[in-house]
């Protein structure tokens, strides 16, 4: 038999309030003393209460919920933004609902389906939605924020590192470490931000003199990136210095390199990689690595969500967040400038006047 289920009017009459009580009691952010949601919530649980959030949409036109869309989880950097986007969400009274979306192209066909759910903001981690679909959530007052990638729609916003940056700083480091011979794995080729980091890296080289540089395809995936590790260096003038695009993929590298052609890191060849997350300080790996500023680029996509849900306006913002480079064993050290930071070492090219 089907128990009826309790309303709000039977729990603001057992706590002898008015009915507005209990829904502002249940309400993130919503006003009410102290003592009186004491005895909505001792009310609601003597007879077993839970409020529905699907009517409560229907009634505030709100859902409450932020639709996040991430293209894969094997790279260790996805854990970390999940725990801490859902944390942050959850500070100001959202929730997050996942959707897998793709790496390699739009995520389009997943769209339908987060808007059956009336998602009151839509967070892309790591893929984009076409021009169409962006221009549709701008016509329905959905706010998109882009995180680790960015769009020339002009109503997204997008938050990111300065991928372009840290690729050029890698370059300037390899370059002073004595490196002659480069290497450049790149992760989705279409993504603004392998283009960027690849750019960075082009550019801080071109700076020496050096417009030739090997190059492979990893795809984001570790059979692609070992497939390309095994290329390069079973050529006949295999590279010393590996660029990976991600940490994931820098550490297949390494793999291959020690396990598979006996090279020496960072004696034969140094590999860096880009993120500085998981395993990349562990002392088996060593890896030198483009810092991620996670924590505040978390920050700013939550502020930015909040801000357009908030002024009921679609926006376009686009923030750049600033890394380091830190250095570890997996890569040859220049003569300097290399820094002890936190216990971390970091590396910046001296700033020419």
């Amino acid at each position: 038999m089907t128990q009826r289920a309790v309303t709000a009017e039977e729990v603001a009459r057992l706590a002898g309030v008015s009915q507005s009580a209990v829904s502002r009691t249940y309400t993130p952010g919503a006003s009410v003393a102290a003592k009186t949601r004491e005895k909505v919530l001792a009310a609601a649980r003597q007879l077993g209460y839970r409020p529905n959030a699907m009517a409560r949409t229907l009634i505030t036109n709100r859902s409450r919920i932020i639709g996040v869309v991430m293209a894969y989880l094997d790279n260790m950097l996805y854990p970390d933004v999940l725990e801490k986007l859902a944390a942050g969400l959850q500070e100001r009274g959202y929730q997050m609902l996942l959707f897998t979306g793709f790496k390699d192209r739009h995520s389009d066909p997943v769209f339908e389906q987060i808007m059956q759910y009336r998602v009151d903001g839509l967070l892309l981690a790591s893929t984009t939605l076409s021009s169409d679909l962006s221009d549709e959530c701008t016509a329905a007052g959905v706010p998109v924020v882009m995180f680790n990638r960015t769009t020339e729609h002009p109503l997204c916003c997008s938050v990111t590192s300065d991928n372009h940056s840290g690729g050029r700083q890698i370059a300037e480091f390899l370059f002073a470490g004595g490196h002659r011979r480069f290497a450049y794995i790149a992760g989705a080729a279409i993504s603004s931000t392998n283009r960027d980091r690849e750019a960075g890296f082009r550019q801080g080289l071109r700076r020496h003199g050096i417009s030739e540089i090997d190059y492979g395809e990893g795809n984001l995936d570790t059979a692609d990136t070992r497939t390309a590790a095994r290329t390069l260096f079973a050529s006949e003038d295999p590279p010393d210095a590996v660029f990976a695009g991600s940490d994931h993929m820098a550490l297949a590298v390494m793999e291959i390199a020690r396990h598979e052609f006996g090279l020496r890191v960072p004696d034969d060849v140094s590999i860096v990689g880009y993120d500085d997350v998981g395993a990349a300080d562990w002392p088996s790996f060593s890896l030198t690595s483009y810092t991620l500023p996670l924590a505040p680029m978390v920050d700013a996509a939550v502020e930015l969500m909040m801000e357009q849900i908030e002024s009921s306006s679609v926006l376009s913002h686009h923030r750049v967040v600033p890394g380091r480079l830190a250095v570890r064993g997996s890569a040859r050290l220049p003569g300097g400038p290399v820094h002890d930071r936190d216990g971390t070492l970091i590396w910046a090219p001296a700033r020419k006047g």
